[in-house]
């Protein structure tokens, strides 16, 4: 029997990325977000959900665009602290010793160390109570080559990007392969 947990963010996976923008002086600063997500395949989008008071936010009213580095196991620390301290009052890539770079695409920067960025403008602005949802039309997607697979896209296994457990507040890895999917189903159908 299902127990009642009333409305709370339980929804899992939770991608853990961090959003890059440039500040008012053109100042590159990182974020991390967990709420955000795929929204629309034609054109591709993402959404990234931000507080008003966060520095981050201003940043993207502002510039209208945002890349989303996509964190994984290896850099696990630093997209930790990239949540835990404000751009306003450091520079949190000097900090980690991780290197901005002005993305091609869109007025925003990325983490060169980082193996999966993708770039994003803004097309449209939701207002949904506590949160602002940015949904950006991904305008490119950038990977190292080391995490492609054979068949010249990223491989999850060689990226190995972190999930957030909401309401926890716990970061975990992915596991293991399942499956192809819509594949592994079609056994149940010729029943």
């Amino acid at each position: 029997m299902k127990q009642s947990l009333g409305a709370k963010t339980l929804a899992y996976p939770t991608p853990v990325w961090v959003i890059g923008t440039f500040d008012p002086d053109g100042r590159p600063n990182v974020m991390t977000a967990a709420w955000a997500g795929i929204c629309c395949g034609k054109p591709p989008c993402v959404y990234v959900s931000l507080q008003k008071t966060r520095y981050t936010y201003r940043n993207v009213v502002e510039r209208q665009a945002y890349t989303v580095n996509i964190a994984t196991e290896k850099f696990a620390r630093q997209t930790d602290y990239f949540g835990i301290v404000s751009g306003k009052t450091t520079d949190k890539l000097a900090d980690c010793g991780l290197t901005a770079v002005k993305a091609e695409k869109v007025d925003a920067p990325y983490i060169d160390e980082f193996p999966l960025v993708l770039e994003c403008r803004v097309v449209q602005t939701v207002e949904l109570g506590l949160h602002t949802q940015y949904v950006g039309e991904i305008m490119d997607v950038k990977a190292e080559e080391s995490i492609l697979g054979p068949a010249g896209l990223p491989d999850i296994e060689k990226l190995r990007p972190m999930i957030f457990g909401p309401q926890i507040r716990t970061y975990h890895g992915i596991g293991d392969f399942i499956g192809r999917a819509f594949s592994i189903g079609n056994d149940i159908k010729n029943i």
